[in-house]
This record gives C-alpha cells, sequence and structure tokens, in this order.
C-alpha cells in the first residue's frame, strides 16, 4: 500500500528555559542554562540542590482553578503545550473531522507530585484512608491525553507511551503510523513530565545519576565534557500536531517540517546502563534511516541524547561514527539537555522541536558548558560547543534512549 506522507503544522512549548515555542527557541539558540537551584522543595539535605524548573508559570493562567485542581503538575503542562499547539495548527477549525483526530501522549512517570502528597498524608495519619478522590485520575500516566482529547473532543485513537526517556518520541512514532496507514488524520503527540520533587531527586541521586555539582549549578549540565559527571533533572512538555500533508496542504496549513522516519531498538543489555558499544543506539539510528529511505549522507544535524552521563555520551558518539562513517564529520551534533537539563519522558518532543525549529531557523542550537575536551570522542565530531552554528539543514535525527534499553530515533525533514 502507498503510506502517506505526514507533515508537522502546529508547535507547543513549555521548559525550563521558555514557556512558549518562541521563548524556547530564543534561549536554545543564545545558549541558555535553564538550571537553577531547586524552589519547589527544600533541597538543602539534598545531595543534588538544583535542577531545570519551568519558570514563571502559573497554571491559572490558562486552566480553570476547578480543573486545575484535579491535574497532576505533568497534566497541566500537557493541556498548556497542547493548547499552543492546536491553536498554532488551527487543526480544531470548521471542517475538521474530530472522530479522525487523536491524542498519543508520552510520559515516563505521570503524577509522581499526586502520589508523593497522597502517601505524605496517609503517613503521617493514623491509618484511616483519607484519599483526594482525584488521587487516582491525578497520578495515571494516560490521563494527560484523556484532559486533551475531552478539551477538544478528539475521538480518534488515545493513549500513551511509558519507555521511560523515549516515552515521547514512541509517541511521536505511533501517531506518526497511524496518519501514515490512513488510520487517522491528525494527532496531538508529545510529551510531559514533572518530577523536580523529594522522590525523584533522592530517587536519581540514589542511583548516582545526578551531576552534584552545587557549586556551580548553572554549568553542570556538561554532555561531552571530561568533567561530566551525572544529568541535571528537567520538567516541562512539548506538543506536535502531525497532519497527513494532502489534508494539511488542502486547509492551507502552515507547514514547519515532514516526519518521514521512525525508528526503535532494545540495548537488551542492562536496566539502567546503555550497551558500551552503542549497539542499540547503533540499530535505531538505521532502522529510522531505513524507514525514511535515507542514506546517512542525507542528515544534517543530530539532536543526540547526550544526558551528560559518564558512559552514556561516550556510548553514544560511537554509534554516530558506527552509522554515519565518514560522513560523521560533516554533521552538526549537539545536546539540548545541556540547556533545558533532561525532562525524562518529555525529552524526546522537546528534542524534536530543536529539530524541527533548526530546520525552520537554518540553526543549530549549541552544546553549551563545554570547558574541556574528553580524549575519548574523536575530535573530528562537531559537537557544536558553546555556540550556535548557521548551516543549511534539509533534514535532523533525534534520538532519545531510555531505562531498560528502549530506544527511538525520529527523522524530520524540510518540506519539499
Amino acid at each position: 500500500m502507498q503510506l502517506k506522507r505526514v507533515v508537522v503544522t502546529g508547535l507547543g512549548a513549555l521548559t525550563p528555559i521558555g514557556n512558549t515555542v518562541s521563548e524556547y527557541w530564543n534561549g536554545l539558540s543564545n545558549g541558555v542554562s535553564g538550571a537553577n537551584l531547586i524552589t519547589k522543595f527544600d533541597a538543602s539535605k539534598f545531595r543534588t540542590k538544583f535542577a531545570c524548573e519551568v519558570k514563571n508559570f502559573d497554571p491559572l493562567d490558562f486552566i480553570d482553578k476547578k480543573e486545575a485542581r484535579k491535574m497532576d503538575p505533568y497534566t497541566q503542562y500537557a493541556v498548556v503545550v497542547a493548547d499552543e499547539a492546536v491553536a498554532d495548527s488551527g487543526i480544531n477549525g470548521e471542517g475538521i473531522d474530530q472522530n479522525r483526530v487523536g491524542v498519543i501522549w508520552g510520559s515516563g512517570i505521570g503524577g509522581l507530585r499526586s502520589f508523593l502528597d497522597e502517601a505524605i498524608e496517609f503517613a503521617r495519619g493514623d491509618g484511616t484512608p483519607r484519599f483526594n478522590p482525584f488521587f487516582i485520575p491525578k497520578m495515571i500516566s494516560d490521563i494527560a491525553g484523556g484532559h486533551i482529547s475531552i478539551k477538544y473532543g478528539f475521538r480518534g485513537p488515545n493513549f500513551t507511551t511509558v519507555s521511560a526517556c523515549a516515552s515521547s518520541n514512541n509517541a511521536i512514532v505511533d501517531a506518526f503510523n497511524y496518519i501514515r496507514l490512513g488510520m487517522a488524520t491528525a494527532f496531538v503527540t508529545g510529551g510531559s513530565e514533572a518530577c523536580v520533587n523529594e522522590a525523584a531527586m533522592g530517587g536519581f541521586n540514589a542511583m548516582k545519576a545526578l551531576s552534584e555539582r552545587n557549586d556551580d549549578f548553572a554549568t553542570a549540565s556538561r554532555p561531552f565534557d571530561l568533567g561530566r559527571d551525572g544529568f541535571v533533572l528537567g520538567e516541562g512538555a512539548a506538543a506536535l500536531v502531525l497532519e497527513e500533508y494532502e489534508h494539511a496542504k488542502a486547509r492551507g496549513a502552515k507547514i514547519y517540517a515532514e516526519l518521514v522516519g521512525g525508528g526503535l531498538s532494545a540495548d537488551a543489555y542492562h536496566i539502567t546502563a546503555p550497551h558500551p558499544d552503542g549497539l542499540g543506539a547503533t540499530m535505531v539510528m538505521q532502522n529510522a534511516l531505513k524507514d525514511a529511505n535515507m542514506n546517512p549522507e542525507e542528515i544534517d544535524y543530530v539532536n543526540v541524547h547526550g544526558t551528560s552521563t559518564p558512559l552514556g555520551d561516550i556510548s553514544e558518539s560511537k554509534a554516530i561514527l558506527s552509522v554515519f562513517g565518514q560522513h560523521a564529520y560533516n554533521l552538526n551534533i549537539s545536546s539540548t539537555k545541556s540547556m533545558t537539563g533532561h525532562l525524562l519522558g518529555a525529552a524526546g518532543a522537546v528534542e524534536a522541536l530543536a529539530g524541527i525549529l533548526a530546520i525552520k531557523h537554518q540553526m543549530i542550537p549549541p552544546t553549551i558548558n563545554h570547558f574541556t575536551d574528553d580524549p575519548e570522542f574523536d575530535p573530528k565530531l562537531n559537537f557544536t560547543f558553546n555556540k550556535a552554528q548557521n548551516r543549511e539543514v534539509k533534514a535532523v535525527l533525534s534520538n532519545t534512549f531510555g531505562f531498560g534499553g528502549h530506544n527511538v530515533s525520529v527523522i524530520f525533514k524540510k518540506i519539499d
């Protein structure tokens, strides 16, 4: 069968470096660090006292107070970015068949804040169960997509993908497949996460996964730098409206880029550590290129998973060399996590936006906070250190890898 083409017609963003798409791009292009001391709880006794929080955000500016009380912050973030993306695309306008518009969302953890609050309150009591009636629907990972579909009356396929830090890229690929197979016309897709709280910080600290650079938190996320010591936890959300190309063209929609391929793989190696030779990462990029019917030489920019962990950055760079060969030296590579921190299940969506915006603006956002070269990395690779670079950008590949060995890559192209 002839697969349908899929394009991006709407974007929404709420990130540690900007609360709209335009603010987010301004932060990316100017190399802004989103890291600061934690304000959401008292972190004075934690080994890591900083994170990349969303700033200057009041959900009541966007959501009715009564409705907001029914939502965990991760759902509030999702609703806000979905609103921006839907308005940007016009997909809820006159003549749209709402039965063929769906929502596929990604979140690695879901309503952890709500779960933690209820557990604390129960532990403080005398054992009598006094739980909020909205506790369960606030906590579950699928509820964000439910709220979005209810608000707009989108009755197409609706579910949530959970694959740790690959979750929202999984959501994007699933939405892509439904559209190109003709099973839906459009999707609101993306991901959200709100895990700057005691449980997440304590848990990741216990794993020794987080940077502990409390004396220099603004530069703590250092992908590919010799001094990297772990990732910086981030929060936020991003949404994309994906739409069948002919449908978008017929209604005169603005088109940002075409989504042309998605790849999936598993490391099948370890619950948290990447394969040391990057085998899963190599396979997922190869799968994405095959799905897109593209040669490696057609990619201009790789937005890497690049978490700033000692092992992960090395394995991903090995995979890039394996997949791209000599063309690896013609690529721009960057980790926007150096600015946003690691948004866990929302990372894929936020970084997909970075790639799409790189195509729109013909500019590669940088990997900031580079101070010292690490001899583990090939010095001929262009990691776009510290400053954005202008170049022709026709095609972008974006990677996300999750605990459990889950890998997803997506490829966007400049529309022909």
